[in-house]
């Protein structure tokens, strides 16, 4: 045996065999024993093959890196397989490599980079009688829409019953989709965990570049995973070569602040992701007017905006579809938008505002005068037939090759015009899936995963490196290193559930169609990508009192959105929203930039709290959040072990509700009953006697963020506030001493007491402004 180990995991390859071993040096991390790689593919008559090498001394080796060299005969396919084991870093990583040295072309099915070397046999290493109930996954979904999140071992996965409608745009091809309960499969990534010990060994890859890799775990009676990258039936010329991604093998510990974290790092550096624009604050015009948009509709919300931008200070104003004659069509406008969309932005920007745009460059609806045009660059199945690239515009629509020269010049054409003739420095590029689904492609020597990557990095040189780029319904791996943003979950809507033609029985379960639920499932999930790979965008934060959601369900979104700190863009009439919902929007902003702790992502199917620990001038305090996904009313409980913190005197402060009471140690946090789709949203803060304690107020959700000065003496407090707009405040205190004078700004202000030395301050700020109190 030949071993190759870093301080955190062991590789053992057994010589003369095609097995290996992942072992953790930590206790309680599961290993992967009894693995092979195998190649799949064939010939041109259709025979197939398929080979496990095996592993005889490293031809050449390193101190953190081994390569091992074969050929398979039969194939023709000389390999190479290399192992690393990076000193300071908590994974291994390996990586095939293959070159056809036969006189044919072969065809390349799959390359597994990790299954059991046996049919059927288990290879996740267990305790002996250890309880495989107490085992979840974590499945990465495909796309941005794709639903994501863990599986208990009983559990069936998340299913969509669209079938052709649905799943091209959200399923990758090459991952299957199970139908047995505790067999799950997911993209990119998965985490496999064992809930007693909380600890977790994560496989994936560090990048899309090459291939679409897919990962499945298996929890029944003889627990196995699987990692493979996606063959897409390309062909290897002789003379030619292909290369995969690197895999890589990571253990977890469920309960750090940032479990995934190594992983996310290690994925980061991969793709030299540097500095991240702050996230934006703005508007979009979809989720109220969807494809019915015109000028005057841009500029009347344009004015609004402007006119209240003290109250709700916003940066970006989006124009979303509506405005092209058709998906495909970019350059012909509708006859509403006579002049096209640029001189919109020159009256966007005049306003003092960024113009952002969205595009759909690789898809196009079926009757576009662009597919009527150019048949040639649409993608089609290997009968010629074109591939369809799901439901859209009422229709199923098509893509282009970006195989074919001039399709994707197109597509880079679109996005240089829009960026540096209409003046777009904003662009959200969506329904990037459609390059990728199953095809076959002009050139059929690439993989969906080279051809995707490689036309977004034509994109982003045409958009120019200072064009804000926004990717949504896109593969993540395809444009990591490519976009400074992107859509992290499926579209909201001003539904709950899924309601579809005025319809919401036969939706009501789809995991990945446009619902705030379903919004909600990825923005959780996924908070940790957040600065690490781009800026999470959630979609938008929908707030009009006359969409299908109830004003709980409003600040669950809100809940979600603020907590996880991406970027907050507004999507309703902003002429029509009263004052409230304004206010309760402008609550949001600025996002907040502190990392969120998703206690339990791995231990529910949906995460219920949340955990953010802020420090500032008024100390350390935490804010938390919980949330009912029920849809009926819950008696719930909850102490402060259940967000992992010590036992201590708490004051606890609920933003919703503006209510403030404390928490004696060894008492619970809170206790009462949630209505159904409720959030929680507290503050809480070590109870000190001798000392005033900042509460928390009615201007932001970190209730405590929007203070910059916090000077206290012997009897006195001063305290600089600044939210950064203009609104009346309640601000809450507890003070040693009952107060004698307040004053803000020098004017005298008024106070009524909450409870036991707890005091509540009104105020009228504008932008920010100084609270002075003696007592």
């Amino acid at each position: 045996m030949i071993s190759l180990e870093n301080k955190h995991l062991k590789l053992t390859i057994h010589e003369g065999r095609s097995e290996f071993d992942f072992l953790s040096i930590q206790d309680g991390i599961p290993g992967l024993q009894g693995n092979h790689i195998r190649i799949r593919g064939s010939f041109p008559n259709g025979k197939k093959f398929t080979f496990c090498p095996q592993f005889t001394f490293p031809e050449s080796e390193g101190e953190c890196e081994w390569v091992f060299m074969g050929w398979d005969e039969y194939s023709g396919l000389k390999l190479k397989v290399s192992f690393s084991a990076p000193a300071e870093s908590p994974f291994l990583l390996w990586k095939v490599d293959l070159i056809n040295t036969s006189l044919q072309e072969v065809t390349l099915d799959e390359i597994t980079l990790l299954e059991p070397s046996e049919a059927n046999a288990p290879n996740l290493s267990i305790k002996e009688n250890q309880d495989l109930n107490q085992f979840a996954f974590f499945a990465n979904g495909w796309q941005s829409w794709s639903s994501s999140g863990a599986y208990l071992s009983g559990s069936r996965m998340r299913r969509s019953n669209l079938g052709l409608l649905q799943n091209p745009m959200v399923i990758n091809p090459g991952t299957p989709e199970y139908r047995t309960r505790g067999v799950f499969s997911g993209d990119f990534f998965g985490v496999i965990g064992d809930l007693d010990s909380r600890r977790a060994i994560l496989l994936g890859f560090l990048s899309q570049k090459q291939h679409f890799g897919s990962v499945s775990a298996d929890l029944r009676s003889r627990p196995n995973l699987r990692l493979w990258a996606n063959g897409d039936e390309t062909i290897l010329r002789p003379g030619t070569g292909v290369s995969t991604d690197w895999a890589i093998c990571c253990p977890i510990r469920m309960d750090d602040p940032e479990p995934l974290a190594p992983y996310i790092d290690a994925v980061a550096r991969e793709h030299a992701i540097g500095t991240l624009p702050p996230p934006p604050a703005g508007w979009c015009s979809w989720y109220y007017y969807y494809e019915n948009i015109s000028p005057d509709i841009i500029t009347g919300n344009l004015k609004r905006i402007s006119s209240v931008r003290e109250r709700l200070p916003l940066d970006l104003v989006q124009i979303d579809d509506g405005f092209e004659a058709s998906p495909g069509d970019w350059f012909a406008f509708k006859p509403r938008f006579p002049n096209g969309v640029a001189p919109l932005a020159r009256e966007i920007r005049a306003d003092g505002f960024t113009p952002g745009l969205w595009l759909a460059p690789f898809i196009l609806h079926p009757d576009s005068r662009t597919a009527a045009d150019h048949p040639d660059w649409l993608l089609r199945k290997k009968n010629g037939q074109l591939a369809r690239a799901g439901f859209g515009w009422n229709s199923l629509s098509v893509a282009l090759d970006l195989t074919v020269p001039d399709a994707l010049e197109y597509a880079c054409e679109v996005i240089d015009v829009a960026a540096h003739q209409w003046g777009f420095p904003y662009l959200k590029l969506d329904f990037l899936y459609a390059a990728a689904v199953k095809c076959a492609y002009h050139d059929p020597t690439r993989t969906r995963a080279q051809v995707l990557r490689s036309g977004m990095e034509a994109l982003r040189r045409s958009a120019g490196r200072d064009t804000i780029l926004l990717g949504c319904g896109a593969p993540l791996g395809s444009v990591l290193g490519l976009v400074q943003a992107m859509r992290i979950g499926a579209d909201v809507s001003g539904s709950w559930r899924p309601f579809f033609f005025g319809m919401g029985f036969p939706f009501k379960k789809e995991p990945h169609m446009p619902s705030a639920r379903n919004s909600i499932q990825n923005i959780l999930v996924r908070a940790g990508l957040h600065r690490k790979w781009w800026i999470n965008d959630p979609d938008c934060l929908l707030v009009r009192p006359d969409s299908r959601l109830n004003p709980d369900e409003v600040r669950s979104l809100a809940t979600a959105i603020g907590m996880t700190g991406g970027s907050v863009l507004l999507s309703d009439d902003i002429t029509k929203l009263p004052d409230e919902r304004i206010e309760l929007a402008a609550t949001l902003l600025p996002p907040m930039q502190e990392n969120v702790q998703v206690l339990d992502w791995l231990d529910a199917e949906t995460p219920q709290k949340l955990r953010i620990d802020l420090n500032g001038p008024i100390g350390k305090w935490h804010v938390l959040a919980y949330f009912n996904w029920k849809d009926l009313p819950k008696e719930t409980a909850l102490s402060s072990a259940d967000f992992r913190l010590p036992e201590d005197d708490y004051w606890v402060r609920s933003f919703w509700d503006q209510r403030v009471w404390s928490a004696a140690k060894g008492n619970k946090l809170f206790h009462g009953r949630l209505g159904p789709h409720y959030s929680l949203l507290l503050a809480v803060r070590p109870a000190r006697e001798a000392y005033a304690v900042y509460l928390g107020s009615s201007l932001h959700i970190s209730q405590g963020l929007e203070i910059d000065e916090w000077e206290e003496g012997i009897n006195s407090l001063s305290i600089k506030i600044s939210p950064g707009r203009s609104t009346q405040a309640k601000i809450d205190l507890f003070l040693p001493k009952k107060p004698g004078e307040a004053k803000f700004e020098d004017k005298p202000v008024s106070y009524k007491k909450l409870n036991d030395r707890c005091y509540r301050f009104e105020v009228d700020i504008s932008q920010h402004g100084r609270l002075n109190l003696n007592y």
